[in-house]
């Protein structure tokens, strides 16, 4: 155990998180996603949702301000009723981590697209329908 390490992040996620370079990728999936079909990386968080997640890795992660957004989110496909409104606890937990943070919307294929070319994928037990995300990585500032 190491102090300031919110205890929800496996040695695995943290190492990887470690490795990532700025501009890097890491897709939060739901338990829906097909993870393992679409990156060798897979790193499993089974019963942990992603909200708590996310909240866990922007402790550690910053998000990268040289790109027009930090974070995306994957549309709901057109005639889906599907309203997720998990996006709103998404944004509140970026919005307490990083005040200047923009999330954008990739189409559903667009999203597995850009999740192939990501660092990682995590895959957790998060259920809500479209709770999908993929964070920026960015730099460290210098104090």
């Amino acid at each position: 155990m190491l102090n300031k390490i919110p205890k929800l992040l496996s040695p695995e996620l943290v190492k990887t998180m470690m490795e990532m370079g700025h501009g890097d990728e890491l897709v939060l999936a739901d338990a829906n996603f097909p993870g393992h079909a679409l990156h060798s990386r897979v790193i499993r968080c089974d019963g942990i949702g992603i909200p708590e997640l996310l909240d866990a890795i922007l402790e550690l992660l910053p998000l990268d301000h040289y790109a027009d957004h930090q974070a995306a989110l994957m549309s709901v496909v057109p005639g889906d009723p599907t309203v997720p409104v998990i996006w709103d606890t998404y944004k509140e937990i970026i919005s307490g981590h990083d005040k200047e943070a923009v999330i954008t919307h990739a189409e559903r294929y667009a999203f597995y697209t850009r999740a192939q070319s990501a660092y990682a994928v995590v895959v957790t037990g998060e259920e809500a329908l479209y709770g999908n995300i993929i964070l920026k990585k960015g730099v460290i500032k210098s104090i």
